[in-house]
């Protein structure tokens, strides 16, 4: 797991939440991207994968964007991405 990894009681509040599991890149990106166009500037996102590459693509997506990358935690088969609306 990357450094914006948390514990998991203390992972951000989110607001929306997407399910993208069993989705492969780029379609949990593009949901994801989707979600943040909805919410207010500062909002968090939970988007929920399987794929194992989903981790890199969302830091990489992040980097990009400017949004901000809070905490990616592993929860069994999935991986939690939070993100905040830049």
């Amino acid at each position: 797991m990357s450094q914006a990894q948390n514990s998991a009681h203390r992972l951000p509040e989110p607001v929306a939440q997407v399910d993208a599991s069993g989705l492969k890149c780029p379609l949990p990106i593009l949901r994801a991207k989707k979600a943040l166009a909805t919410l207010q500037s500062g909002d968090v996102l939970k988007v929920v994968t399987t794929d194992p590459h989903a981790e890199r693509d969302f830091q990489a997506f992040c980097n990009q964007t400017g949004n901000a990358l809070l905490a990616q935690h592993a929860q069994g088969d999935q991986i939690w991405h939070y993100l905040r609306r830049r």
